[in-house]
C-alpha cells in the first residue's frame, strides 16, 4: 500500500522514519503544524512492532495487545478534525488481566477498587493498608511522570534539575520493586504490582520506581482492547496521515540521513534515491539511528563507544498459534508466573542465558473479539521475555525447544490438551527483531528503562548531535510502551518549530 499525495504541495517537508506508533503520531501532528509529511516503511507494511500478521484466517497483532491512556490516541483524531470512534472501537477490559502463581493461585487486577481490596485481602489480609499506601504513591507517581513529565523535552540538564527535588522526594532511585515491598510484604503480591516494567523492557529490580506509576496510570483510564485488533489504529493513524495531504510509502528503506552544515537536510534510500526535507524524524530504533544512519557523522554524545556501553532491553520470543476450538476457560489477557522471580529475571538480564523455567503473557483476543479467528476457533499470542543477543544463543536452534517448553507449561496450566488442536502457527525471536525491526541487539524496546537511561539521560527527542533531526518511539524520552511512544511523538509539538517559521 502507498498513500501519495494527489497534487503538488508547496508546505516545507518533513520526512519520517519508521511507522510504528510513533512515527504514526509523530506524522499526524507535523501535518497538524502545516508541515508536507512523508512517512518511509523499508517493510510491505505498516506499524512496526505493530504490524500484524495473517494467515489461514487467523489475524495476530505482532507486538502491542492493549491500549491504556486511549486519550492520547483521541488527540490525534481531534488535531485532525475528525471523532477516533468513527474509525475505531475501543473495547474497555474488565478485568484488565488476571496473574496466575504457580502455586495455582489466581489474582484479577481491575479499575474496580473494592474488588481490588478484596484481591488483596483474599491474598494477605494483612496487606491491604500497604496495598492502598502503594497505590496512592502510584497516583501521585502517574501525576509527576506520565502528566507532568511524559511531554516534557528534557531537551537540557536544567530540564532535569528542575524536576530533580520531586523525584527524591519520591524515591525513584529504588527501584520498582523496592518500591512495592516497601508497602508490602506478601511475595505473590510484591511481583504483582511490580512486574510492570517488563512491559516496557525493564528488569522491575533495576526499574526505577517512578514506572511504579502504571498501576495507577492502568486504573485510572483503563485496559481496552481496539476491535478488528491493534492494527485497527495502525490504520486509522495512516487515514489520518493521507487526509492531511501526506504520503506514505512501503519498502523504503532508509540507508542514511543527509547530513550539511551540521543540519539534517532529507535522507537517502538503499536504492540510491534522496529525499529533500526540512525536518527528518527517526522512528528507528535510537541505536540504529546513530550508528547507522548517521554513522558518517561525526557524534558527541551518542558515540559507538558510548551505544556499547549501554544497557538494552531485554528480548522477546513470541509463539503466536491457532486452534480449530475455543477455550472459553481462558481470559484475554493472562499471565502466567513462574516458580521464581528474581532468578528468571538475573537470568535474562544479567546472565542473558536461557532459564529452566518460564514467565508467560498469554493474549486470547477472540475472548472479546471472535473475528481475530474463524468461525468457532480461538488466536494465541504467547510471550516470553529472553536474554537480547548479547547472550550467546543460537536462536536457529534454541526456538523451537523453548516452544515446546512452553507448550508444555501451558498445557499444564490454562490449556490441556490444546496442541492437538493447533491449525497455524509462527514464531518471533530476538533475531526477527533485530533483522526485521532493526532493533539493536535484537532488543524488544530499546535501551533499558533504568535511571541513568531515563529523561535527560535518554536520546533526546531533539537529537544533541544534528539539528533539524528528531528521535521518536521507544528508544527516547520518555520510553516504551504505547502511552511511551505516543508521548514521545507529543514532544515534537514542543521542539519543532511550525511550518510556517520556515517558509
Amino acid at each position: 500500500m502507498n498513500i501519495i499525495a494527489s497534487r503538488p504541495d508547496r508546505r516545507p517537508h518533513a520526512v519520517v522514519i519508521g511507522s510504528g506508533f510513533g512515527g504514526l503520531a509523530a506524522a499526524v501532528r507535523l501535518g497538524a503544524r502545516g508541515y508536507r509529511v512523508t512517512v518511509l516503511e523499508r517493510l510491505g507494511q505498516l506499524g512496526g512492532r505493530a504490524r500484524v500478521f495473517r494467515q489461514d484466517g487467523f489475524t495476530f497483532d505482532a507486538g502491542p495487545t492493549i491500549v491504556t491512556a486511549p486519550q492520547l490516541f483521541e488527540e490525534l483524531w481531534t488535531l485532525c478534525g475528525r471523532r477516533m470512534a468513527d474509525d475505531v472501537s475501543l473495547r474497555a477490559m474488565t478485568p484488565f488481566y488476571r496473574l496466575r502463581f504457580d502455586d495455582g493461585t489466581a489474582f484479577d487486577v481491575s479499575d474496580d477498587e473494592a474488588a481490588m481490596r478484596a484481591e488483596v485481602a483474599r491474598l494477605s489480609p494483612g496487606d491491604v493498608e500497604g496495598y492502598e499506601r502503594f497505590m496512592r504513591l502510584s497516583a501521585e507517581l502517574c501525576r509527576l511522570g506520565f502528566e507532568e513529565l511524559g511531554d516534557a523535552s528534557f531537551a537540557s540538564l536544567a530540564d532535569m534539575a528542575r524536576v530533580a527535588p520531586a523525584l527524591v522526594r519520591f524515591g525513584v532511585w529504588r527501584s520498582v520493586y523496592a518500591a512495592v515491598a516497601l508497602h508490602m510484604k506478601d511475595e505473590r503480591l510484591r511481583t504483582a504490582f511490580s512486574f510492570h516494567p517488563l512491559l516496557i523492557g525493564g528488569d522491575p529490580f533495576r526499574a526505577s520506581a517512578i514506572y511504579a506509576l502504571i498501576p495507577h496510570l492502568e486504573r485510572r483510564w483503563g485496559v481496552h482492547w481496539a476491535m478488528g485488533g491493534t492494527g485497527r489504529l495502525v490504520d486509522g493513524l495512516a487515514g489520518l496521515i493521507g487526509s492531511q495531504g501526506g504520503s506514505i510509502r512501503l519498502h523504503a528503506d532508509v540507508a542514511a540521513i543527509l547530513a550539511e552544515g551540521g543540519r539534517a537536510r532529507g535522507v537517502r534510500l538503499a536504492s540510491g534515491e534522496t529525499i529533500p526535507a526540512e525536518i527528518v524524524v527517526s522512528n528507528a530504533d535510537s541505536a540504529w539511528t546513530y550508528r547507522a544512519l548517521l554513522g558518517a557523522e561525526p557524534r558527541r554524545r551518542w558515540t559507538d563507544r558510548k551505544l556499547e556501553r549501554a544497557s538494552s532491553s531485554m528480548g522477546l520470543f513470541v509463539w503466536y498459534f491457532g486452534t480449530k476450538r475455543r477455550f472459553e476457560d481462558v481470559g484475554h489477557h493472562t499471565i502466567l508466573l513462574g516458580p521464581r522471580y528474581r532468578g528468571l529475571l538475573r537470568d535474562i538480564f544479567r546472565r542473558k542465558v536461557l532459564a529452566p523455567d518460564v514467565s508467560l503473557y498469554l493474549h486470547r483476543p477472540t475472548a472479546t473479539d471472535p473475528t481475530m479467528a474463524p468461525s468457532g476457533c480461538d488466536a494465541f499470542y504467547v510471550l516470553a521475555p529472553v536474554p537480547n543477543l548479547q547472550g550467546e544463543i543460537d536462536w536457529r536452534v534454541a526456538a523451537e525447544p523453548l516452544r515446546r517448553r512452553i507448550a508444555q507449561r501451558l498445557h499444564e496450566t490454562v490449556l490441556p490438551g490444546f496442541e492437538a488442536e493447533i491449525v497455524t502457527s509462527r514464531m518471533l525471536t530476538p533475531l526477527d527483531f533485530r533483522d526485521d525491526l532493526l532493533a539493536w541487539r535484537g532488543a524488544g524496546f530499546g535501551l533499558e528503562p533504568v535511571l541513568t537511561q531515563s529523561a535527560w539521560f535518554r536520546p533526546h527527542n531533539r537529537s544533541e548531535e544534528l539539528e533539524g533531526l528528531y528521535l521518536v518511539g521507544a528508544g527516547t524520552h520518555p520510553g516504551a510502551g504505547l502511552p511511551g511512544v505516543l508521548s514521545s511523538a507529543r514532544v515534537l509539538d514542543r521542539l519543532v518549530p511550525h511550518a510556517h517559521a520556515l517558509v
